[in-house]
């Protein structure tokens, strides 16, 4: 089959249209008059000093608590050098991130992954695996818009794993990017702010989806202790992150163009959220999904007999990009497909859903 272009639901990233070209260009320009000595150096490990300032009024922990990475995978890396060291235990979600899975298999971490649910991960299942003698490192939840599922662990389980994490003695890692693309509901409290002592949470989270992907500003936030080792670190691999990048989003959030981009966002991928889920359902009534309620993700449970594999290089070759659920899992068959409506406009995905209901098709 003959295709002029390729539509790429694959992608976690926000179509152009979603971005602030022009705010992040008065942004910069700001930034550079109004600090050029504090941006033009190579500033220390804990990133620019008013970005994490204001970052640690927004969570309401002390600066010393923040650091300031390029990019939230960075935090994710320095994290996982500290803490998944060979043979070390770590929980994940099933299905998780696959850079997470790749991060922690290259460490040598032992992965034990419990089933998501619409409602996040089951509380049930790892208590009984804590009780058996599981004793992990941490547990790596993404926690609103789960990347690749789409599903939001809710308030009742971030409690109780809270309390777990205590009672056993292990961190949680929050991992939360997504956590200000909510287009619908309300927003649940961060396992970060039901941590009181400060020491059972670290959270990580990112301006790429809320900004851009190309600006590279990422935080971790994490016991005091902790964050001093990840400095350490993070000095010795690149003396800093970027300054300029920093001053950037520190200027486009204190005019207003982040609330006002966060906004314009959330209004364009709730509708191209509802549009793919309406069309995949019509188009191929017999898969199953949950619709979520913010972030970029879709994850389709294939209908009986479509094996994900196939289905992912036949949808190539009709000319849309999607990617495999067996990607996101550390062992096992998924019987699903995950699906980005962020990159792609509401017309393409209407294209989209043709070109994957004839690719599920051509499978016979």
């Amino acid at each position: 089959m003959s295709v002029t272009t390729t539509i790429p639901l694959s992608r976690g990233a926000p179509s152009l249209d979603i971005v602030d070209i022009e705010g992040l260009s008065e942004a910069a320009a700001r930034a550079f008059e109004n600090d050029p000595a504090g941006i033009a150096g190579y500033g220390t490990s804990i990133g620019y000093p008013p970005l994490r300032k204001l970052i640690a009024e927004w969570h309401g922990v002390a600066e010393n608590r923040v650091l300031v990475t390029n990019g939230s995978l960075q935090a994710d890396a320095f994290l996982f050098d500290e803490l998944a060291k060979p043979g070390a235990d770590v929980v994940v979600e099933r299905p998780s991130y696959d850079r997470t899975l790749l991060g922690l298999r290259e460490r040598g971490a032992l992965i034990h992954a419990i089933p998501l649910k619409p409602d996040g991960i089951e509380i049930d299942e790892l208590e009984r695996q804590l009780k058996l003698g599981l004793r992990p490192a941490f547990a790596h939840i993404i926690s609103n818009f789960q990347n690749p599922a789409g599903y939001t662990i809710s308030a009742e389980k971030r409690r109780a794993l809270v309390r777990l994490a205590r009672e056993h003695e292990f961190l949680i890692f929050e991992d939360d990017p997504y956590i200000s693309l909510r287009f619908r509901g309300e927003q649940l409290p961060t396992m970060l702010s039901l941590d009181s002592d400060g020491d059972t949470v670290v959270y990580a989270s990112s301006f790429s989806k809320t900004v851009c992907p190309g600006i590279r500003v990422g935080y971790i936030i994490g016991p005091t202790e902790l964050i001093a080792k990840i400095a350490k670190r993070a000095t010795n691999t690149y003396i800093s992150p970027s300054m300029v990048s920093g001053a950037i989003v520190y200027e486009f959030a204190m005019s207003g163009a982040l609330d006002r981009s966060i906004t314009r966002a959330r209004a364009a991928l709730a509708e191209r959220c509802q549009r793919l889920a309406d069309g995949i359902l019509e188009a191929l009534p017999q898969a199953r999904l949950v619709a979520p309620d913010g972030g970029y993700f879709l994850w389709v449970e294939l209908p009986e007999g479509v094996d994900s594999t196939k289905l992912t290089a036949a949808a190539a070759e009709h000319g849309v990009a999607i990617v495999d659920g067996d990607d996101f899992l550390a062992d096992g068959r998924s019987g699903a497909v995950r699906l980005s409506f962020a990159p792609v406009t509401p017309e393409e995905i209407d294209t989209a859903v043709g070109r994957l209901a004839a690719a599920v098709a051509s499978l016979g």
